[in-house]
């Protein structure tokens, strides 16, 4: 039997139906997009091969939402095409987590820009809402996750301190190691690529 605080095991057969393990009864997509918005553990498992395909199923409860008719799209079409042209790149490894850390201090915030969202839409009188309070947070927020990023980009970054002097070394030892214009130029390429991907986050935040 599983422990009171271990996610719930759903497992996916054949036919493509969903069985939760916890109450012993089928589910749906749109059951398991309702837990997680209860904020319930579970990870989805193949009944077969006992392979963990959580990633699969939440990508398809996603895919299922935006396509919802009676819906309303939450990924900008200028996003989507930022974030496919990432798989490949050499930024891909950064990718998830700057998303995973931005979701989170967003979530941290919700309640507060909740707050303001009831007061600036909630209110009686049009002339009394203060339409600019949720995008100021916004704003506020996506200049936090810039930050984020740039932090997590220094490990990137050439040491500031100055490098101790070396003797210059013989032809053998320049042809042996990469000389210092082109390591300079793979810096310069990698910077390059930085700040078009905060170019691109800067326009998000502005959207």
């Amino acid at each position: 039997m599983p422990e009171k605080d271990d996610p719930v095991v759903i497992k996916k057969y054949a036919n493509r139906r969903l069985y939760n393990t916890g109450t012993s009864t089928y589910v749906t997509l749109e059951d398991l997009a309702e837990m997680v918005k209860r904020d319930e553990e579970f990870v989805v498992q193949d009944a077969k091969t006992g392979n963990d395909i959580t990633h699969s199923v939440l990508t398809q409860i996603i895919f299922e939402l935006e396509n919802d008719k009676d819906g309303q799209n939450m990924l900008p079409i200028s996003f989507l095409r930022q974030l496919i042209a990432f798989y490949g790149d050499q930024m891909q490894m950064v990718v998830p987590s700057f998303l995973e850390q931005s979701m989170q201090a967003f979530s941290k915030e919700q309640e507060r820009m909740r707050e303001h969202m009831q007061k600036a839409f909630g209110g009686k009188h049009a002339d009394m809402m203060d339409f600019s309070a949720p995008m100021k947070m916004i704003e506020e927020q996506t200049r936090r996750n810039l930050e984020m990023f740039q932090s997590a980009m220094q490990m990137f970054a050439p040491a500031a301190s100055p490098a101790p002097s070396r003797p210059q070394p013989n032809e053998n030892e320049r042809s042996a190691s990469p000389s210092k214009d082109e390591t300079q130029d793979d810096l310069n390429d990698l910077r390059e690529q930085i700040a078009a991907m905060q170019r691109k986050l800067d326009a998000m935040g502005r959207d």
